[in-house]
This record gives C-alpha cells, sequence and structure tokens, in this order.
C-alpha cells in the first residue's frame, strides 16, 4: 500500500506540480469534443504505468492509454488482476489553475476494486483503501459518522453533465428537499474523499469511467459508506460504454432515503 502511495506522489512531483499554473502553449490538447488533456497527464500515465508493472506485472488500464485505444478496457473483463490509473482526475480543474485535482490508482481483481490510492497533490493528503481493512487519510483511518434524520440537514452533488433534459429537470426539482446540493469539485478525487471525511452526504453520478470511480468507491465503502448502481447492486469498475448512474452516500441508510427521494420513490 505504501509502494503505490510513494509512486503517485513521486510521479505527481515529477511532472505534474511543475506545470500547475505553468501550461505552456500547446501543452494542453482537446482528446474529444469537450474533454482536454494536458502533457503532465500523458507523462504522469507512463511514468505510473512503468513503476506499477515494476512492482506487480499485471495489464495498466490507464485513460489516456485508453482514449487512445479502447479496446484497452476489455482487460477490466478478461484479466485476473488489472491497474487502473487516473494521472491527473480534474483536469480542467488543473489546467485552469485550481487545486481541485488529484492522482488515482486502483489493483482490481476479478472484476472487484480491492485497493485504491487518492493523492492530492494540493494541499499533499493521501487516501488509501484496502478491501476488508478499512479506508485511510495520512494514516488516519477513516470511519464515516450516520447522516442525521433530515434531509434537510444533507449536503450533496447532483453531476447531471450527461442526464437526458427530462431526467434532468426531474432530478434538480426533487432535490431541492436537501439542505445543499451543488455540482461539486469536477474531480471525483475530491468528491469522493469529502463523503468519507464528513463533509458531505451523497453524489449522484451519471457517467461512470472506472479510473474516476474505482479508487473512491472503495474509500467511501471502507469508510462506513455506500456506492451503488440505482437498482441497489455494488459498484463494479466496468469499461465505459457499461452501466452508468451511480449513488453514493454516506451510510446505508442515507443511500436508500436519497435513492428514494431523487428518484420520486414512495418513502
Amino acid at each position: 500500500m505504501e509502494k503505490v502511495a510513494e509512486i503517485l506522489a513521486e510521479a505527481a512531483s515529477e511532472v505534474v506540480l511543475p506545470r500547475f499554473k505553468a501550461l505552456a502553449a500547446g501543452e494542453v490538447m482537446e482528446k474529444a469534443p469537450g474533454e482536454v488533456v494536458t502533457v503532465a497527464d500523458r507523462e504522469a500515465e507512463v511514468i505510473i504505468a512503468r513503476r506499477l508493472r515494476e512492482l506487480l506485472p499485471v495489464p495498466v488500464v490507464g485513460e489516456e492509454a485508453v482514449a487512445a485505444d479502447p479496446e484497452l478496457a476489455n482487460a477490466l473483463l478478461s484479466e485476473p488482476a488489472v491497474w487502473l490509473v487516473d494521472p491527473v482526475d480534474g483536469t480542467w480543474n488543473f489546467v485552469a489553475g485550481r487545486p481541485d485535482f488529484a492522482v488515482m490508482a486502483s489493483l482490481v481483481r476479478s472484476g472487484q476494486t480491492v485497493a485504491s490510492w487518492i493523492w492530492q497533490p494540493v494541499p499533499g493528503t493521501a487516501y488509501t483503501a484496502e478491501l476488508g481493512s478499512g479506508a485511510w487519510r495520512d494514516g488516519e483511518r477513516l470511519s464515516r459518522t450516520p447522516a442525521s434524520d433530515s434531509p434537510g440537514d444533507w449536503r450533496g452533488v447532483l453531476k447531471r453533465r450527461f442526464v437526458a433534459p427530462d431526467d434532468h429537470g426531474r432530478l434538480s426539482a426533487n432535490a431541492t428537499v436537501f439542505g445543499e446540493v451543488t455540482d461539486g469539485r469536477h474531480a471525483a478525487g475530491v468528491e469522493y474523499p469529502r463523503i468519507a471525511g464528513g463533509e458531505q452526504e451523497f453524489i449522484l453520478y451519471s457517467r461512470t469511467l472506472p479510473w474516476d470511480h474505482a479508487p473512491g468507491s472503495l474509500l467511501v465503502s471502507e469508510a462506513g459508506g455506500v456506492s451503488a448502481r440505482l437498482d441497489g447492486s455494488p459498484y463494479r469498475p466496468d469499461p465505459p460504454g457499461g452501466e452508468d448512474g451511480l449513488l453514493v452516500a454516506c451510510d446505508p441508510d442515507t443511500w436508500e432515503r436519497t435513492r428514494a427521494i431523487l428518484l420520486g420513490l414512495p418513502a
């Protein structure tokens, strides 16, 4: 666990942080409509992938490698063990000079996330989780307390960018019963730790790319929360194009009640 955390922090120090608020012209590219990538993303992924393979020689499914060759993601279904890597989660924030970005990795065995790492270079905070062994922030164990009984006290995030217009309106209307609902920090590596650390109660995601959600889902689950599809099935990291929609909450009761409220189901 400690070695992977070191790999992420070292890669960030070598090629990510030196470019924070210092990206040169030509170092930011559009890889798909509305999606950007930087030289920091690409260089960090190469470094992390090489060092992870030295640690455990299994396939590496990295966000930028999959952007170049989508077939690589099928290793999540066909291989007994796979590394997942997101070299810069929250690239838009990174490009804009905002500190809400992270470097993340997960180890997936037989389709289940068994370990995860989130390194937030600014402010220099490490989150780790191991299946059945707990969740940690800078070596301190995280154990999330349940939410209050009143949804009016709950703080949540709705990710509505990829939601159909009709569903967008319905979700927004139903969410008015909560105390606070925002669009989030635009980085899963920042948003999931806020659930595990007690700063908010739920997040509803629409699109669920595996490198974005495997690390945080395990972190929240090991801290006592829930990360599950809207039908109640536990989150598993699937290749892009698979099932979408994911509700994350700080405890099982809050997950059930949030789902009922957002979907307009009987209480």
